[in-house]
């Protein structure tokens, strides 16, 4: 299995997760001793992974602006008879895959001259999350979604109701006559190699999926190993559903 290393993190702190409150906060008391409050870039349940007492890894800014210095990167877990970590900073996945594509790393995503970014589209004042145009190939829109969420080895997105994402759904498959719509799924955690729609959270975002595919819209389950030192571009999940 190739692994591409696709983003790299600055020397990270060690800690350990006290509580996570208002979906921005969690307090951490670190290796020595003194708790702090860091920012928490994660506005999801964080369904199967936010377990209070986990090893955590937080990131430091010496920044004056801001007013949370630290930001919670990583957390450990244990699945599938395996401790590994998994990305808390949902912030974080749109600029690995911006490095990837302007890299062309995913071999599906290649051949592109340009590569814009949050450019508006669609008709409920959408915005994409990258636009990649050439003079060889149609426009090709991808939208970008997190997921840390598993069943055993399989991926699921998403973990609570998204009205949002049905929206990006809709707009995605309205695409399909005249572009390429892609979405792609960003697996947080290496421990999974499948994927599929979280229906028992969000059954109309599976439908909406189903039927995007149904009219030609792709999916990428794009996988990653996630580590202290970085996170490793590794493939595509099967789709199982």
């Amino acid at each position: 299995m190739k692994r591409t290393l696709v983003h790299s993190f600055p020397p990270l702190i060690p800690g350990k997760l006290l509580s996570r409150y208002k979906r921005f906060f969690a307090d951490i008391e670190l290796d020595n001793g003194e708790t702090v409050t860091a920012h928490c870039p994660n506005t999801g349940p964080m369904t199967g992974v936010c377990k209070i007492g986990s090893p955590v890894l937080l990131s430091h800014s010496t920044s004056p602006k801001r007013k949370l210095p630290y930001t919670w990167e990583l957390i450990q877990v244990t699945d599938n008879n395996q401790t590994l970590w998994t990305g808390v900073n949902t912030a974080l996945p749109n600029r690995v895959i911006r490095h990837a594509l302007e890299n062309y790393l995913i071999p599906e995503l290649t051949g592109y001259d340009r590569v814009r970014h949050e450019v508006p589209y669609g008709q409920e004042s959408s915005r994409i999350d990258f636009l990649l145009t050439s003079d060889a190939y149609p426009p090709t829109y991808v939208e970008v979604k997190n997921t840390t969420w598993i069943e055993g080895s399989l991926a699921l997105f998403p973990d609570t109701v998204t009205e949002r994402g049905q929206k990006h759904l809709r707009e995605m498959t309205a695409l399909r006559p005249y572009a390429r719509a892609i979405m792609l799924y960003f697996i947080n955690r290496g421990d999974a190699d499948r994927f599929a729609p979280g229906d028992s959270r969000d059954p109309e975002y599976g439908e909406l999926l189903r039927a995007a595919m149904a009219a030609g819209v792709e999916v990428l389950p794009c996988r990653f190993d996630v580590t202290p030192e970085g996170l490793y571009y590794v493939g595509l999940a099967k789709l199982d559903f």
